[in-house]
């Protein structure tokens, strides 16, 4: 499973945004966790593939690209409620 967190990092999600990585990276342990800037060449191309609609978005995906579970827009998820969606 890998997880990616896409965002715009000056917006006023940022920091929202920030400490929700922090605390997976910290209560996850080796959980891939991969943050893409929804304005770089692959954020977009991330954001068509999966139809993404509003950021941020974080996207649980299978090891085959297919997306486990996705959340999108200014409400984050609970930290343990993405965790619970990495465990094969």
């Amino acid at each position: 499973m890998k997880t990616l967190v896409l965002y715009r990092p000056n917006s006023e999600f940022a920091r929202s945004v920030d400490e929700f990585v922090h605390e997976f990276k910290t209560r996850s342990g080796e959980k891939l966790l991969e943050i893409v800037n929804i304005d770089s060449r692959e954020g977009a191309r991330i954001a068509e593939l999966y139809g993404l609609m509003q950021y941020p978005a974080i996207l649980v995906l299978q090891a085959d690209g297919f997306m486990q579970k996705s959340w999108e827009g200014g409400s984050l998820p609970l930290v343990d409620e993405v965790i619970s969606y990495t465990r094969t």
